[in-house]
């Protein structure tokens, strides 16, 4: 099974949470922020969207800032995906 994007949208894949401080100290479960960066996976071919012309500036393979609330969590074949819209996306991190 395949996602496909529609519109305007990006499918995410969220980046790992450090395990350990710089220090050297080992994070718990609970302890770990939310990651906010995150994989560009899938890109929806833009277009028109609530009236106005959106073009796609993301492309898969880029890693991204989103916000942490941002999108609908997906679960397909055991992994976790995020899907978004491209707005929802912060910066590009390069």
């Amino acid at each position: 099974m395949k996602l496909t994007p529609l519109a305007d949208r990006v499918i995410l894949k969220m980046v790992e949470a450090e395990e350990t401080t710089k220090g050297g100290i080992i994070l718990t479960g609970s302890a770990k922020e939310k990651p906010s960066v995150a994989e560009v996976i899938y890109v929806g071919p833009g277009g028109t969207v609530d009236g106005k012309e959106v073009t796609m500036t993301v492309k898969p393979g880029d890693k991204v800032i989103t916000s942490q609330y941002a999108g609908t969590k997906v679960t397909l074949e055991d992994v976790e995906y995020v899907v978004v819209r491209q707005n929802d996306i912060l910066a590009i991190v390069e």
